[in-house]
């Protein structure tokens, strides 16, 4: 008998997390470490559970993630992303609580690029006019 799991897809910055939601207990694991080891800032994992708080499915689910790519928060933001999409498949009904949230849409801020003559996008050297 197949196990039944949802998947989702989340990405944020240069970040991409996939992420299964299996029925089971509420625990989270990302990159085979649970939630506490791998972010260990507590605001962080409050991002992760938002769309789970907002659906109110927190102890209903584990939540499988593999993530890669950019640094902590962009990985938490991509996680989030992911379980909100994976909770769409759960159930549609989901869909006006997490867009409410805003939890459905991705977040297309990135870093802008150097440009020449620049030391940053926006940085110049000093101006002297002498």
């Amino acid at each position: 008998m197949a196990k039944v799991q949802y998947l989702g897809t989340g990405r944020r910055k240069t970040s991409v997390a996939r992420v299964r939601l299996v029925p089971g207990t509420g625990k989270i694991v990302i990159n085979n470490k649970e939630i506490e080891v791998y972010l260990p800032h507590a605001d962080l994992r409050e991002v992760v559970m938002q769309p789970l708080v907002a659906t109110e499915t927190k102890g209903a689910y584990d939540v499988l993630v593999n993530v890669n790519g950019g640094g902590y928060a962009g990985q938490a933001g991509a996680t989030r992303h992911g379980i909100a999409r994976a909770l769409l498949q759960v159930d549609p009904d989901f869909r006006p609580v997490l867009k409410r949230a805003g939890l459905l849409t991705r977040d297309a801020r990135m870093v802008e690029r150097k440009k020449p003559g620049l030391k940053k996008a926006r940085k110049a050297s000093q101006f002297s006019k002498r």
